[in-house]
């Protein structure tokens, strides 16, 4: 009988200080684990020595991989590159930073062999976590639960296991702009949650800056509900009432002799209107801009080279 198998993907992005470690902690781990196992590193458009880092530890060890997008694909995509190639009985993803503990493999695999389809983790920061980043990752969880339909544990992150038959419904789906732990959660199966610390980045700075943060917010929370365009028609209706409650003055202004000529309050409702109008505006185009790039049926990724061999065959064909 085969022994059964664990894929590992680690999307990396500018992570040379912590490949090296990363990969030694997780094949301390899985050697102790009955099982087959290989690590899927995919390198995201590093602009550092990541990649070369990558190719040294494939050459010295067999269980090893690489995949290189040919450009910066973001996170979720390169995550959904390595979800796509991985033929594990079961995959692994966390991140490259070391933040996610390898440590916390066996449980997830425990949990696995108890019969669920996927453990995934919620984490708490640590003390020496800013106060902006703990706060603008609970107003996040706040607002994707308030206007989606899928609702997201708080500190839910991309480590996790998937079993098989759920990795290949994902690699059936070729949706674009890809949030990941929606879309898991959307799936149903069975699932377990698992609580951890997360530890302090080994090396390097977090690459999720606040511009990055609100885009990823926006994608999250468009991509698992249409309730932003209700809320725009419900601020549409709203608004229009409250500007009928204008006229009683108007009338009772200009009956009474004392109507108020000035370019002040009609200047003021003239550009308030006009930046309801815009939000309104903005809400829909960013749907529409969806459902534009989703029609151009461009991949999620490219690949522009790789040292898995089932993957350098089918380039060839």
């Amino acid at each position: 009988m085969m022994k059964k198998k664990i894929s590992v993907v680690v999307p990396s992005y500018n992570e040379e200080g912590n490949i090296q470690v990363l990969a030694s902690k997780l094949v301390s781990v899985l050697k102790t684990l009955p099982y087959e196992y290989e690590v899927i590193f995919v390198d995201d458009g590093s602009s550092d020595g990541t990649l070369d880092k990558l190719k040294t530890l494939g050459d010295l060890d067999p269980n090893l991989f690489y995949l290189e997008l040919s450009r910066n694909f973001g996170h979720q995509n390169a995550l959904k590159a390595g979800y796509d190639y991985a033929d594990g009985d079961c995959i692994i993803s966390m991140d490259g930073d070391m933040q996610h503990p390898p440590d916390l493999i066996p449980q997830f695999i425990q949990k696995w062999e108890e019969g669920y389809d996927v453990v995934y983790t919620t984490r708490e920061y640590q003390d020496e976590a800013t106060i902006f980043k703990t706060k603008s990752s609970d107003l996040f969880y706040k607002m994707i639960n308030s206007l989606s339909d899928t609702k997201l544990e708080k500190g839910t992150a991309d480590f996790r296991l998937i079993d098989r038959k759920v990795a290949n419904v994902l690699v059936s789906m070729n949706e674009n702009g890809i949030f990941m732990r929606g879309l898991i959660k959307w799936l149903g199966f069975k699932q377990y949650a698992i609580h951890y610390t997360a530890e302090a980045r080994f090396s390097g700075k977090s690459k999720y800056t606040l511009k990055k943060m609100l885009r990823f917010a926006i994608q999250g929370i468009t991509a698992f509900s249409v309730r932003p365009l209700y809320l725009a028609t419900g601020m549409g209706f709203f608004f229009s009432a409250l500007a009928t409650l204008y006229i009683p003055y108007i009338l009772i202004s200009y009956y009474s002799g004392h109507v108020v000529s000035g370019w002040t309050s009609i200047l003021a409702t003239v550009v308030f209107f006009g930046g309801v109008q815009l939000t309104v505006l903005g809400i829909i185009g960013t749907y529409l801009g969806k459902l534009f790039m989703q029609a151009k049926q461009r991949p999620n990724y490219i690949i522009r080279s790789t040292n898995l061999q089932r993957i350098n065959d089918l380039i060839k064909l």
